[in-house]
C-alpha cells in the first residue's frame, strides 16, 4: 500500500489544468502582441525554485532575455531591467506570500505586465496581476507553465514543435501516476534508511537544479527539520567534493537534459567514496504517451513525481507532518 497516493486524484487534479490550455494559450498570445523587451521570473522560496526550469528553458531555447530574483531581493535592490516592456512571471500557492504580494506591487508601479500562477482564488496577487491561471489542487504546478512558456515560445519562433508537445501533455497526468508508482520501493528504502541521518548532499544540474533546491530546502528542511545542503553538480566540485565519505549521505537527481554529463560526472566520483550514495535518474521512468524529444523538458516533473514519494514516506516513518512549522508564518521575522 502507498502512503498517501491517490491515483484518481491525482488524474483528477491535472485534467483541471489541463482543461484551461485555451485560456492559458490566449495569455501567451497576449503578452506577445502586446510585446516585450525581456523576461522577469520573481517569487519567494519554493515557487521561485517552481519557475527555475522555465528559466532555463527559456534560455536553451531562445535569445529572449531572461532572468529571475527572489522577491526580496527584488525589493531592495531594484532591478535595472524592470521597464514598461518587462513581463514577469510570479506564482505563489497561498496567494498571499508577504514579499511576493509586495513584488508585485513594485512590479505594478514600473508599469510591467504581471502573469501569475496561484493556488486560490481572489487573493491578493490575483489582484495585482495583469493575468493569472488558478491550479487549486491541481499538481503539478508546473503543468500551467509547460503550456505558458510552450506557447509564448512558439509565438516567437523558438518552438516548432509547440502543439505536438502540448496535445502530449494531455497524457502527462497519467504518465506521473506511473513514474510515482515505478518510484515507490527506492523512495521508501531511502527513507527507511536516511530517517534518523544527520547530513544529507542534494545535487543536481541544469533544469533540475530548482527542484533539488526546493525538496532540500523545502521538505526537507522546512518541513521535515533535517540537515540538508543542496548543490549544483558543478559546484560540487568546489568545496563540497570534501564531505564526501564513507557514511555520509548523498543523493543525485539526474536530468535528461543538457547538463547530464554534469551530473554522470558527480555519479562517477562519488560512487568511488561513499556507500550512502543515491541516484534519482528521470531516464530511468518510462512516459507513456510523451515523444522522446519532449523527455528533456519534463525532468522537472518527473523529478518531483520520485521525490514526493520520499517524502511522503519520510513523513510516515518518521511520524512528522509534513505541515508542521514552528516559525514559517507563525512568528514576526
Amino acid at each position: 500500500m502507498m502512503v498517501k497516493f491517490d491515483e484518481n486524484q491525482i488524474l483528477k487534479n491535472g485534467e483541471y489544468i489541463y482543461a484551461q490550455r485555451a485560456e492559458i494559450e490566449k495569455i501567451a498570445d497576449a503578452v506577445c502582441e502586446k510585446g516585450f523587451d525581456n523576461i522577469l521570473f520573481t517569487s519567494s522560496g519554493g515557487s521561485l525554485a517552481m519557475m527555475q526550469p522555465f528559466d532555463y528553458m527559456i534560455s536553451v531555447m531562445s535569445n529572449l532575455n531572461v532572468q529571475s530574483q527572489i522577491s526580496a531581493e527584488l525589493l531592495v535592490e531594484g532591478n535595472n531591467h524592470l521597464t514598461d516592456k518587462t513581463l514577469v512571471f510570479m506564482a505563489s500557492k497561498s496567494g498571499d506570500t508577504k514579499e511576493t504580494v509586495a513584488a508585485a506591487k513594485y512590479v505594478k508601479e514600473k508599469g510591467a505586465t504581471i502573469v501569475s500562477v496561484l493556488g486560490v482564488d481572489n487573493s491578493p496577487m490575483g489582484e495585482l496581476s495583469d493575468y493569472s491561471v488558478v491550479y487549486k489542487d491541481g499538481r503539478p504546478q508546473e503543468y500551467v507553465l509547460y503550456m505558458l512558456i510552450g506557447k509564448l515560445l512558439e509565438n516567437k519562433g523558438f518552438f516548432d514543435d509547440y502543439k505536438q508537445f502540448a496535445d502530449e501533455l494531455k497524457n502527462l497526468p497519467a504518465a506521473l501516476v506511473s513514474v510515482g508508482k515505478a518510484s515507490e520501493p527506492k523512495a521508501r528504502a531511502y527513507a527507511e534508511k536516511y530517517k534518523d541521518d544527520p547530513y544529507q548532499i542534494w545535487i543536481g544540474s541544469g533544469n533540475l537544479w530548482g527542484p533539488t533546491y526546493s525538496f532540500a530546502m523545502c521538505v526537507l528542511e522546512e518541513s521535515q527539520w533535517l540537515r540538508t545542503k543542496s548543490v549544483t553538480s558543478p559546484e560540487f566540485f568546489h568545496g563540497t567534493i570534501e564531505l564526501v565519505e564513507k557514511g555520509v549521505c548523498v543523493a543525485l537527481n539526474m536530468t535528461e537534459g543538457q547538463t547530464r554529463k554534469l551530473d554522470q560526472r558527480v555519479k562517477d566520483f562519488v560512487g568511488q567514496y561513499t556507500d550512502d550514495f543515491t541516484v534519482f535518474d528521470t531516464a530511468d521512468y518510462e512516459l507513456p504517451g510523451i515523444s522522446d524529444k519532449f523527455r528533456w523538458m519534463l525532468s522537472p516533473v518527473v523529478i518531483n513525481a520520485v521525490l514526493s514519494r520520499v517524502s511522503k514516506n519520510f513523513e510516515q516513518i518518521r511520524d512528522h507532518s509534513l505541515d508542521i512549522r514552528r516559525y514559517y508564518r507563525k512568528v514576526e521575522y
